[in-house]
């Protein structure tokens, strides 16, 4: 077998366009540019919200409102359902939590939240806790201990 005898699978390989090749290629003289303009010329870069001299849809839209996202502290969040994978008698923090995976990115604030149940008896440290977190820990015979930061 030669490499002449293998055949090109269809549409895998595009041909590329061979510009100024004279007129008979399809594709000479102006090379597929067009006559004169900025397109026509060697370095042309246009910027991507160009819109032909339109009005840019960027500057269309009224821009209102305010978005705390950039102020926020991002609050990592936990359910007392999360906890159930941890030993009785642990201590569960941030850095055990990160370690379990239930936490993940930047964590400048946790607050564990009660959707579920606890059934075992842990010492919870977090920044925050909900009112009905905080209840089923102490319930299920464990502390919860505040992370003041």
């Amino acid at each position: 077998m030669n490499l002449t005898d293998v055949k090109k699978s269809a549409g895998r390989h595009k041909a590329r366009k061979r510009l100024g090749r004279g007129m008979g290629s399809g594709l000479g003289k102006t090379s597929g540019r067009g006559h004169k303009g900025a397109r026509a010329r060697t370095g042309f870069k246009r910027r991507t919200t160009y819109e032909g001299g339109q009005m840019p849809l960027f500057r269309r839209l009224p821009k209102v409102g305010f978005s705390n996202d950039r102020f926020a502290t991002p609050v990592s969040v936990v359910n007392v359902e999360d906890l159930g994978g941890f030993s009785k008698g642990a201590t569960v923090g941030p850095d055990e939590l990160r370690e379990a995976g239930l936490v993940r990115g930047r964590l400048a604030r946790l607050k564990v939240l009660g959707r579920g149940e606890l059934k075992k008896a842990l010492t919870v440290r977090a920044h925050t806790f909900s009112q009905s977190a905080a209840q089923k820990i102490r319930e299920a015979g464990g502390t919860v201990e505040v992370i003041e930061a």
